[in-house]
């Protein structure tokens, strides 16, 4: 409810007081009651009307309050993962990038080549890193299914225990506290 709705709530209950008050004042004095007893009526009335129009001046205080402080953490929340979409997007072709780098080169032009795709590769991983994207680290960790995905199983050995991720299939990624992509893993088990 808006303010100026609420305002206007406001002027009605007071106008609807007012006419209730001439109204109890005229019974008053039809009915034969003393001045006295009519005047502390209507001062009862009134100051009964008054706390109950304070209880909702004061709620609807409140209730504004309320819905800036809600507006205010959407708008923090909004900003904060605001570039979520575009990097959701920018992972297949950043995983692209990594395997035309993983390829091998016999000659100068290809290692030109793959110069370039490194330099646009890290360009890339920069500005993700500026907006609050990064890795989630899988390799050797262990497996937290919140962040990592298991496609695949291995027994566990010595060297490999239990629920210890042992390679990485696809890297994923989280912004700030939010997984955007989970990392594709094989885990021992």
């Amino acid at each position: 409810m808006s303010c100026e709705r609420k305002k206007e709530e406001l002027e009605k209950d007071v106008a609807d007081i007012q006419e209730d008050t001439e109204i109890d004042t005229e019974a008053t004095e039809d009915s034969g009651v003393s001045d006295v007893e009519a005047e502390e009526f209507e001062r009862l009335n009134l100051k009964a009307e008054m706390e109950e129009l304070e209880d909702k001046y004061l709620r609807a205080r409140a209730e504004i309050a309320n819905i800036a402080n809600r507006s205010k953490n959407e708008r923090e929340q909004l900003q904060k993962y605001r570039s979520q979409d575009l990097a959701k997007k920018l992972l297949p072709s950043i995983d692209n990038l990594e395997r035309a780098l993983a390829t091998d080169v016999a000659d100068d032009q290809g290692a030109s080549l793959k110069k370039g795709v490194e330099m646009v590769l890290e360009s890339l991983k920069q500005a993700l890193k500026e907006e609050g994207i990064e890795k989630i680290p899988a390799k050797g960790e262990a497996f937290d299914p919140n962040l990592h995905q298991a496609v695949q199983t291995v027994p566990a050995t010595e060297e490999l225990p239990a629920d210890t991720i042992v390679e990485v299939l696809q890297e994923g990624y989280k912004l700030h506290d939010r997984v955007l992509r989970p990392t594709m893993v094989i885990v021992a088990q």
